[in-house]
């Protein structure tokens, strides 16, 4: 199943992509679920699934803004130097645990909605990375049993402001309001069995820049989430974002930055594209 946060008619919903548009579970399910988050949290799923078999769509894609899937995450954990020939490209030999920072609400932008490129710096990098939502909560999470805690599967653009990174902090390069694009859908994870099967490719006014398998990973989609619920309790919703491949803007020569009028995708064949044109901070 395939899901969207959406805004239509003045209101805010989430739903189920169906026969080319939404079937509005929000409508339905809101007075217990608000949000897709308290859906998730609510384990509704069984329910989304009974609400939209065989169902018509109630608006088509067009008449819906999408929304960042997650609206109101409780963190966002993203992780660095996490495919070993993106370590390789960046210097230095691949790290030995796993190294990871949080973003923000405020930084992340929905599908077909500007990432914004700030006054202070033109250094701004893409990373086309698989994410995951959290469906289960937990604390301490066995790596054997990771994989049963996720939720679904969605596309992040860890947009990165790489001269604040390198010679101020990791925190403000990466956390610039508006500059991580985030969606477009949720993909539950009953349709990716296997996310190590994954390719993900990223591409800069149509030029792929980054192509990789998810296998390339250095450290796995079960060691993230198990190493994440070590430190804090991991709840529905939260979303961690595995790390970008090769090809990044910086480690080429020159370097390849995002300017105000390009237009950047993420896709993942079995979750789809998401895309976001490029704009000066006003």
């Amino acid at each position: 199943m395939k899901l969207v946060s959406f805004a239509a008619s003045g209101r805010s919903s989430y739903g189920a992509v169906v026969g080319g548009g939404i079937f509005d579970l929000g409508r339905r399910l809101g007075d217990r679920y608000p949000t897709l988050r308290a859906a998730i949290a609510g384990d509704a799923i069984a329910q989304f699934a009974a609400e939209s078999a065989d169902a018509k769509p109630d608006l088509t894609l067009a008449q819906a803004a999408l929304l960042a899937p997650i609206t109101d995450p409780d963190k966002i954990i993203c992780a660095g130097r996490n495919y070993r020939a993106h370590a390789a490209e960046a210097g230095g030999p691949p790290p030995d645990h796993p190294q990871v920072f949080l973003r923000l609400v405020n930084t992340l932008v929905a599908h077909g909605q500007p990432m914004v490129c700030p006054r202070i710096s033109g250094d701004f990098d893409y990373e086309g990375e698989l994410a995951l939502v959290i469906g289960k909560p937990g604390r301490h999470i066995a790596k054997a049993d990771a994989l049963s805690h996720v939720f679904g599967y969605t596309l992040f653009n860890d947009g990165s402001i790489r001269d604040i990174q390198f010679k101020h902090s990791i925190a403000a390069g990466k956390n610039f309001h508006a500059t991580g694009g985030f969606g477009p859908v949720i993909v539950t994870a009953d349709e990716i069995p296997d996310p190590t099967r994954l390719h993900l490719a990223t591409r800069l006014n149509g030029r792929e820049v980054q192509h990789t398998g998810i296998d390339d990973l250095i450290f796995d989609i079960p060691t993230l989430i198990s190493y994440c619920s070590q430190w804090t309790p991991l709840v529905a919703g939260d979303v961690i974002s595995t790390g970008t491949p090769e090809g990044v803007g910086f480690a080429r020569k020159p370097p390849l930055w995002m300017k105000p009028g390009d237009v950047v995708e993420v896709e993942v064949a079995e979750i789809g594209v998401l895309r976001n044109p490029i704009v000066a901070e006003s």
